[in-house]
């Protein structure tokens, strides 16, 4: 089993509310804030079983506060909408980068579904 990369880079483009992440492979990805927020590894949004994710609108202008070492696995974001309970691990990163192209289309399509908007 090959190990997930590991980020070499975390940089926080406040400006353009994107965060980019460098990893140890030669892979980088630039993930809004957000598709980060909107897609956060904590409970508030995944749910606590399977079929539990919650969809979470109107995250258009968010932004991230401050970027916090978690031991040398992860960073916990903080939005400045006063999420801050998402661990983002270095393999859950990898993941989102990874499947941006495939997730950003299907959360919009489900908030046009909900009847609900970015804004």
């Amino acid at each position: 089993m090959t190990a997930t990369p590991r980020p070499t880079g975390i940089t926080l483009h406040r400006a353009s509310h994107v965060l980019e992440v460098n990893f140890d492979n030669g892979e980088s990805f630039r993930l809004p804030c957000e598709y980060l927020r909107t897609h956060s590894p904590s409970a508030e949004v995944q749910g606590h079983g399977p079929g539990q994710r919650v969809l979470v609108p109107g995250k258009r202008n968010v932004n991230i506060d401050a970027i916090e070492p978690v031991g040398h696995y992860a960073v916990l974001l903080r939005f400045d909408d006063g999420h801050q309970t998402g661990i983002f691990s270095w393999p859950v990163l990898y993941d989102l980068g990874r499947t941006q192209a495939q997730a950003w289309p299907a959360y919009l399509a489900a908030l046009e579904a909900a009847g609900l908007t970015r804004d």
